[in-house]
């Protein structure tokens, strides 16, 4: 499993069991919707102030958000 794709994954499953749409991550995040959509299909990579800015809208920190994403890529 590549990176963006565990980032991905990692991103919808913690976005879905907060119960938070697309909608209100982007507009908590100041991203666009569309944007949070590619980046959970894989098919974007996040910059650092991305990932500190959906950790912060998740309410984790950006080191939770990505030792679950290296769980995941552990997994696999």
């Amino acid at each position: 499993m590549t990176p963006s794709i565990a980032f991905g994954t990692t991103l919808r499953r913690v976005r879905r069991q907060k119960k938070i749409s697309q909608e209100k991550l982007a507009l908590n995040t100041g991203l666009d919707r569309t944007y949070i959509s590619l980046l959970e299909r894989g098919l974007r990579q996040p910059t650092l102030k991305t990932i500190l800015s959906i950790s912060q809208a998740l309410d984790m920190t950006s080191s939770q958000l990505i030792e679950n994403i290296e769980a995941l890529i552990d997994e696999n």
